[in-house]
């Protein structure tokens, strides 16, 4: 089957001097590109990669991270992006859950993440002069149904888990994307989502699939309102990929910044709800047009899209109707469609379902469950999260989990809990999310112990050395003792009322 690599290689072959990508060390050529990208996959190939072979990819933002995923990728390998921003004590836990067998990285990263990952684990480094490595076989067909990536969601064991999505699910969705938003050449999209999550994918590959140039910037450039602006206007970038809500609320936010999406034409949101945006007169920050997306990682992504009015009903948290392939069902407990209009769980089926989570068979029986509605063999996702169906399609409603979305990464309060409990002066620890008067969520941890000589800073930083910022609760409210429910368990629903007024 074909992958993006080869999409980026016709390209190269049609139009050579054509931009691919534009990054602060210059911009690359998609001739540049794809010769880059057979040389990265001729390297891995010698060092063993191919069918279910997990490369972990720890490169800074760049040209090299592009052409290392896609080179892994015309292996028919799999690759597991990490950020080499976050604790390397939680790299190395991804590395481990997702039964990585190479390391792709540069000398320069290789020292700080070879005792983390450990030595058993080969590094291939990117800036290796390529004499040295051995001549590569043929390149192989790339089989649909092996593993194409592993990406990493919260889950309720309060540990992450490797989900596994395989080259066909990937590859069909990120065609589907670029057909659904019309991306071609005349399209610059600018690179949102950081690397190490599943959304970066999205961000880079539909993009460079359909001819597009590719915008890559510092992170922190990102992150400023007004650098952002300046970055949107001075590489005239079009497309917005993967922006979270809460993004758009702080952009929206900005007293002075005239017009920050001038110029973009598309803007697609995901992560998180839409509707506090769109409440608070949102809308009108987007002169184009602005899509919602919702899926979540175990389902390539995503799975429903809508595009949102120029005057949106604000009372609707509306996510619109499935993607070419997929199947959406909201169910009640016995596995029964309800009635149209009718709250239940949703269910997701056809394209896009991952294989499982990695090493938890379990859990993969638990959330990945026959259709019994669908073709034999077909198989649902169920997602936790409530809806029902109604004009214009799902309407999402909310969680049946403590899983929570915060700054569009989905989070389950329970890994931060242990990430708590681990620090020898907390005796007792529940976070849970509050919203504050823009409808943005935040986390707020409520912890017991002798902590009157430990600061809220020493906590940030105790956690600070496992979880990502992303993690990381707003405050910290001390108790004498946490409250229990009559079956002796904490008493989350007094605490999220309490928290929220302390």
């Amino acid at each position: 089957m074909r992958t993006v690599a080869d999409d980026i290689a016709q390209h190269a072959a049609r139009e050579p001097g054509r931009i691919a990508l534009s990054t602060p060390a210059g911009d690359v050529t998609y001739a540049r590109l794809a010769a880059r990208i057979e040389e990265l996959a001729g390297r891995l190939r010698s060092c063993g990669a191919g069918p279910e072979t997990v490369c972990a990819v720890a490169v800074e933002h760049g040209s090299e991270a592009v052409a290392a995923i896609a080179a892994v990728l015309r292996c028919g390998a799999a690759f597991l992006t990490l950020d080499v921003g976050q604790p390397r004590e939680r790299l190395a836990a991804f590395a481990r859950s997702a039964g990585a067998r190479l390391l792709v990285t540069t000398s320069a990263l290789a020292p700080a993440l070879d005792p983390a990952l450990g030595p058993d684990l080969p590094a291939v480094l990117l800036d290796r002069p390529v004499s040295q490595d051995p001549p590569a076989p043929g390149r192989p067909a790339v089989d649909p149904r092996a593993l194409a990536y592993v990406s990493h969601t919260s889950g309720s064991t309060g540990e992450p888990s490797a989900v596994l999505v395989e080259h066909a699910a990937l590859d069909t969705y990120l065609r589907d994307t670029a057909h659904a938003f019309r991306l071609g050449p005349d399209t610059v999209a600018l690179q949102t989502a950081p690397l190490g999550y599943d959304a970066s994918i999205r961000d880079t590959f539909a993009p460079l699939l359909a001819g597009a140039r590719l915008v890559i910037v510092d992170r922190a450039r990102l992150l400023r309102p007004e650098e952002f602006a300046r970055t949107v206007r001075e590489h005239r970038v079009t497309a917005l990929l993967s922006v979270t809500p809460s993004f758009l609320a702080h952009l929206a936010g900005q007293t002075g910044l005239d017009d920050p999406l001038a110029g973009v034409t598309l803007v697609a949101s995901s992560g998180e709800s839409l509707r506090p945006f769109l409440a608070a007169g949102g809308r009108g920050l987007v002169p184009g047009t602005l899509v919602n997306q919702y899926g979540p990682t175990e389902c390539t992504m995503t799975t429903t899209r809508h595009r949102v009015p120029a005057e949106p009903d604000p009372s609707a948290d509306l996510v619109g109707t499935p993607r070419a392939g997929a199947v959406v069902r909201v169910l009640d407990a016995d596995l029964a469609p309800v009635a149209d209009g009718t709250v239940g769980e949703v269910y997701i089926g056809g394209a896009g379902v991952a294989r499982g989570y990695g090493g938890r068979p379990a859990r993969t029986a638990e959330c990945f469950v026959p259709d019994p509605y669908g073709p034999p063999g077909a198989r649902l996702y169920r997602t936790g999260d409530l809806g029902w169906l109604g004009r214009g399609g799902l309407h999402y409603v909310g969680r049946t989990d403590r899983q929570v979305k915060i700054r569009g990464y989905r989070v389950d309060p329970a890994e931060i809990e242990g990430a708590l409990l681990c620090h020898p002066n907390v005796t007792g620890a529940v976070v849970t999310p509050h919203s504050d008067d823009r409808g943005r969520v935040h986390l707020l941890a409520h912890v017991t112990g002798d902590l009157a000589g430990t600061t809220d800073a020493e906590l940030r930083r105790h956690l600070a050395r496992t979880l990502p910022p992303h993690l990381m609760p707003r405050r910290f409210l001390r108790l004498d003792a946490l409250p229990t429910t009559r079956g002796g368990k904490a008493d989350r629903r007094l605490l999220a009322g309490a928290g929220g007024t302390a």
